[in-house]
């Protein structure tokens, strides 16, 4: 299998924390949108989208690092027996 999970919920995870993001900055400072003082929306939409990147920089370096592995033998040079 060359599926990488983290491909795909980093992807979901920094859609979905676009999405709010955008959405909680657009609401900003209306009524009723941060009855505590905290954009909770734009808040959490960040960390959806750190999160979300972060699985796919591990994702890329994953990959990155399956291929420079793709031959290990070749590195170690010929098999003497």
């Amino acid at each position: 299998m060359g599926l990488d999970l983290r491909i795909p919920v980093g992807a979901l995870f920094a859609l979905i924390g676009v999405l709010l993001g955008v959405y909680g900055g657009a609401t900003l400072g209306q009524p009723g949108t941060t009855p505590t003082g905290v954009p909770i929306n734009l808040v959490w939409g960040l960390v959806l989208l750190a999160f979300g990147t972060a699985m796919l920089t591990l994702a890329g370096r994953a990959r990155r690092a399956a291929r420079g592995h793709a031959n290990p033998d070749a590195a170690r040079g010929p098999r003497i027996t």
